[in-house]
């Protein structure tokens, strides 16, 4: 990997993603509707554009997704 290259990586992951991205209060607000459609593969991203985007870049409500997403889907949480 060239040092350029490099440099790309790491100011993308600074900056962060460029899709659309909702903040934690939406999150919150939406994230049992969110987790349903997901489990159900009923296009959860096309319903609430910028939640996996915020997903990834927010631990917090990560954890929450996880642990909705596990008790709802009848798996352990991880």
């Amino acid at each position: 990997m060239s040092e350029r290259h490099g440099f790309r990586e790491a100011l993308g992951r600074l900056l962060g993603s460029s899709d659309a991205e909702i903040g934690c209060e939406t999150c919150f607000d939406e994230l049992d509707r969110y987790v349903e459609l997901d489990l159900s593969r009923a296009g959860a991203e096309a319903a609430l554009p910028g939640f996996r985007a915020h997903l990834r870049g927010c631990p917090a409500c990560r954890e929450d997704y996880d642990s909705l997403k596990a008790f709802v889907g009848g798996e352990d949480a991880q």
